[in-house]
């Protein structure tokens, strides 16, 4: 997945990522570091398709994404695609497995009993029937965790994911996520501030 990026060079003249080519590639696992404000963000919404604010060229299996219909951008975030928003955009009047369902439904990818194990590795097995709304934050944050991974993906992006969670969690997610990719052989984009998801990465690149 080539991609390509111009911005301002005196903000990003030390940047691994704007200003340069990148490939990233299935089956190997990024971590993106930067400081606050640096684009973490804004390179997943790049990448996922949400943003086109950009000056340079973004490549999905060679093709440029830009020119990707609505039906096309569709079919590539239900069989390509995964992603960890940092806002996570659950919806906090649903519950938590109406929440999962949402993207389940779609997908048909995890079975009721697999998604029953990954709530329980993820600790939330206990909040299933639970609006969202009434969660913590890092609650919140395992809720999208799983719902991530109720789709087929050749790449997951994953946007500061450990950023209120502990330890323990950030390792149990870590392993999930590892497994399935590797079961997949997928690839892994994950952004971090400071607290990462720990994984053995392939490639570290600072925005």
């Amino acid at each position: 997945m080539p991609t390509a990026f111009a911005a301002d060079p005196l903000s990003v003249r030390h940047s691994d990522v704007w200003l340069h080519d990148v490939a990233f590639h299935r089956g190997k696992f990024y971590l993106v570091e930067a400081v606050s404000g640096a684009g973490k963000t804004s390179l997943c919404s790049f990448l996922y398709g949400m943003r086109s604010d950009y000056a340079g060229d973004v490549l999905f299996d060679g093709r440029n994404i830009r020119s990707l219909s609505r039906a096309e951008w569709n079919d590539v975030r239900c069989r390509s695609l995964s992603v960890l928003f940092q806002d996570l955009r659950l919806f906090e009047e649903l519950t938590v497995e109406e929440n999962i369902a949402l993207k389940n439904d779609l997908t048909h990818f995890q079975s009721e009993a697999r998604i029953e194990e990954l709530l329980a590795a993820a600790g939330m097995a206990d909040k299933r029937t639970t609006p969202v709304g009434r969660l913590s934050f890092g609650q919140q944050q395992r809720v999208a965790f799983v719902r991530a991974l109720c789709q087929p993906f050749d790449f997951m992006l994953l946007d500061e994911p450990v950023s209120h969670l502990d330890a323990v969690n950030g390792r149990i997610l870590a392993q999930l996520l590892t497994d399935e990719a590797r079961r997949q052989g997928a690839g892994i984009l994950v952004t971090s501030v400071g607290s990462r998801l720990e994984m053995s990465y392939d490639h570290l690149l600072h925005l």
